[in-house]
């Protein structure tokens, strides 16, 4: 017996697997799926491939940021780097960075995951294994210039996987693994460089230098668990029984009933090139980025300019790091049990706004301290959760892929100037414009807001007949039936 899928229930999925869905005459095939079936296979998902990611993209932010750890290391002084010089090292990263993205999110279907992502981690572990072993400035510019034109395939890459694999009201908190990673990075970063740095002197090797060997080798081999961990199609993983990729398949035909399809198209790279919601939605990210660039890379800089000594400054991260990471966990739990984005991105941002407001003043060594926990909510929890807005609004893959690629390329371009508005202590210049930023950001969020309501309110009015269709595009995520995330 077949019935049509609900319409609904499709349209809570954000993303088309590669499997063709099994559609006879427009009529699907029974996709009813038990609850506690799929509560099962998402928590096997959850343990076989969320670790992975997570582990690449830890590796791979560790190896973007660990310039600041290595910063007050003595690394400046051994290559004879201004502090204009240093600065321009860390912004000259996102040079390469920003123009890739794009690319190599449209690739990553042709080139497939697995080949993409590990071919990608092992060039910048080689990248950044050689940083070690630079004489002076020039070598430290084409370095971070390699290591961006690398990494920039890695976000927007992971980030579409996880749209291949979860629906719609599941991606947040997954999502939130990644950005989470971060703030990993940075605490197991402040860690590991506290500790490698008592190596200064073995091998007759300066201990910045040891860093960035130690911490090259250690991305090698998550590059390895990549290709070995990460299966090309998820509904086909080796690691699922025939049931579970039953139940895959049958998630994949809820997906396929109404995003459209999964054929390569200009026409729908031109669809969101042409969208408000992605230019929208990258200006929330350029602010909120300017943010987390410049707090995950200066924030030893920061705490150190307290009055904490070399070593006191690495481990004195760490924590910070982690409730910044915890409280973004949080949130994105609360966005996908209600499906609601933009409401708790502005709650968090409040977090911010007064931690930043507080390092700008007068105030006792402690309460500055306090400050940057208040800062680390916003910092992790809004680049997060503007992308998952973003995820959950666009489809099909091509499009999304577009968005994604575009949305990341607008908002790293706030690398560069993370990297230039922190550039002497006390910061007070990296402290006002990411207080600035953050007050921006919040009110292009309620623009945003607006725009997608209006755009919901527009279908519903189609929908009823109280007004002419005359939209140019009708499919994917200006289907009627397609409903926003506000």
């Amino acid at each position: 017996m077949t019935s049509t899928v609900d319409e609904k229930t499709a349209f809570q999925d954000g993303a088309v697997n590669d499997n063709p869905s099994p559609v006879e005459n427009g009529v699907l095939q029974n996709v009813h799926i038990d609850a506690k079936e799929e509560g099962k296979l998402l928590r096997k998902l959850d343990i076989f491939l969320v670790p992975i990611i997570m582990l690449v993209y830890l590796s791979c932010f560790l190896d973007r940021s660990n310039i600041g750890n290595v910063k007050v290391a003595g690394m400046p002084e051994d290559i004879h780097a201004t502090n204009q010089q240093f600065s321009t090292a860390v912004s000259i990263f996102y040079a390469t960075y920003v123009v890739s993205e794009t690319p190599w999110a449209i690739l990553l279907k042709k080139l497939t995951p697995r080949i993409l992502m590990t071919g990608l981690a092992i060039v910048w572990s080689l990248v950044t294994i050689f940083s070690g072993f630079i004489q002076n400035i020039a070598g430290l510019y084409v370095v971070r210039l390699i290591l961006g034109a690398c990494e920039g395939g890695l976000f927007p890459g992971l980030n579409l996987y996880l749209t291949m694999v979860y629906r719609r009201e599941e991606q947040a908190r997954r999502v939130s693994y990644l950005f989470v990673c971060t703030a990993i990075s940075g605490a197991f970063g402040g860690l590991l460089a506290y500790a490698i740095l008592h190596m200064d002197g073995v091998a007759g090797v300066a201990g910045w230098r040891w860093v960035y060997i130690i911490e090259g080798i250690f991305s090698i081999i998550i590059a390895a668990m990549v290709w070995f961990g990460l299966p090309n199609n998820p509904s086909k993983a080796y690691f699922l029984n025939e049931r579970e990729k039953e139940l895959m398949e049958q998630r994949s035909v809820q997906r396929a009933a109404y995003m459209g399809s999964e054929e390569f198209s200009w026409e729908e790279i031109k669809i969101a090139l042409k969208d408000p919601k992605v230019y929208l939605s990258g200006a929330v990210q350029f602010c909120q980025d300017i943010l987390l660039y410049g707090f995950s890379t200066f924030l030893p800089s920061i705490i150190r300019e307290m009055g904490y000594g070399t070593y006191e400054t690495q481990y004195l991260t760490v924590p910070v790091y982690i409730f910044g990471g915890a409280m973004f966990v949080a949130f994105a739990f609360l966005s996908d049990k209600f499906t609601l984005r933009a409401p708790f991105l502005i709650f968090a941002n409040f977090f911010g706004i007064i931690g930043y407001i507080l390092l700008l003043c007068d105030v006792p060594v402690g309460v500055r301290f306090f400050a940057t926990f208040l800062c680390a909510v916003a910092v992790y929890t809004g680049p997060g959760l503007n992308l998952t807005w973003l995820n959950v609004n666009v489809a099909p893959h091509y499009r999304r892929a577009t968005a994604i690629g575009l949305q990341q390329t607008i908002g790293n371009c706030a690398g560069i100037v993370a990297g230039q508005i922190y550039r002497s202590s006390p910061y007070v210049l990296g402290n006002a414009f990411s207080l600035g930023a953050i007050c921006v950001s919040q009110l292009v969020i309620l623009a945003k807001m607006w725009y997608i309501r209006s755009c919901g309110k527009l279908k519903e009015r189609v929908a009823n007949g109280e007004v002419e269709d005359t939209r140019k595009v009708k499919t994917g995520d200006w289907a009627l039936d397609f409903k926003y995330h506000l």
